[in-house]
């Protein structure tokens, strides 16, 4: 009788070792459902070679996009140190990455060659992130990705203005940062965690009672979803009377239909 693999077997024998999703499936199988087994498999094969470095800060790295005919793709690939950053093993599974995205692909295909590449160079080698992105006729697709490091980029694909002010979008993604594009998507329990949190703050419980709740809601405008929503942050140029993103998208007449960021550092 053949054991039934499980999503949950997968990702605890992936937690354990590093391996890939689908190695880990294989080595499970071929192990009748055995853990243990399935970990000797993995080793045996070298699958698990990486697994001692899985644990070490990704601070360097390269993000890449490509833009062709109406599709975008950006992809940013970590490891630990410059050198290897520049690698051209490394460069050249962060460049198949990419393509492969863009050609629609998934990057987990590409899951033994970054093993390899990990064991070969000594590092954690890891993909942070990837996304494709696809504009119709009368959308475009704009990115920034700030050389020379190449360390974080952005790619939007937007509807209307000026290429270059969704191109100043795209450059605001990279300085700012945000890690939701409106309010309804923070999740209810996050923002309730967070206003607890500043109506316990010694800001907050020095003034009268009256006013507290005021002062509480306004710090979670301005800290909390000032910082951490796209359309809410303040627009990058400071030399510029745009105050906030909304703004600046409303006076471009852009409209933002995706985006997408990713960082190395």
């Amino acid at each position: 009788m053949t054991t039934d693999i499980t999503a949950a077997m997968v990702k605890e024998l992936r937690d354990a070792t590093s391996a890939g999703m689908m190695e880990c499936k294989r080595a499970l199988q071929e192990s009748d459902g055995d853990f243990d087994e399935a970990v000797k498999l993995l080793r045996e094969k070298g699958m698990a070679s990486a697994a001692k470095r899985a644990d070490r800060a990704t601070s360097e790295g390269k993000v890449g996009v490509m833009v062709r005919d109406q599709v975008g793709a950006i992809s940013a690939i970590g490891c630990e140190t410059e050198p290897v950053s520049n690698n051209d093993d490394f460069l050249a599974y962060a460049e198949k990455t990419l393509r492969t995205v863009f050609d629609g692909g998934d990057p987990a295909s590409l899951e033994d060659e970054r093993v390899e590449l990990a064991a070969k160079l000594g590092e954690n080698i890891q993909v942070v992130g990837t996304k494709r992105i696809e504009a119709s006729s009368d959308e475009a697709i704009s990115y920034y990705v700030h050389s020379p490091a190449n360390k974080v980029g952005a790619i939007v694909r937007t509807k209307g203005g000026d290429p270059a002010a969704a191109r100043s979008l795209a450059l605001h993604l990279t300085f700012a940062r945000p890690t939701y594009g409106g309010r309804d998507e923070v999740p209810q329990e996050l923002v309730e965690a967070e206003r607890e949190i500043l109506s316990r703050s010694e800001e907050v419980l020095s003034k009268p009672e009256n006013v507290r709740d005021k002062i509480v809601e306004g710090q979670l405008n301005k800290r909390f979803f000032g910082e951490s929503v796209l359309s809410e942050q303040t627009w990058y140029r400071a030399d510029e009377s745009t105050a906030t993103v909304a703004q600046y998208l409303k006076e471009q007449g852009i409209e933002l239909l995706d985006y997408a960021w990713y960082a190395v550092a």
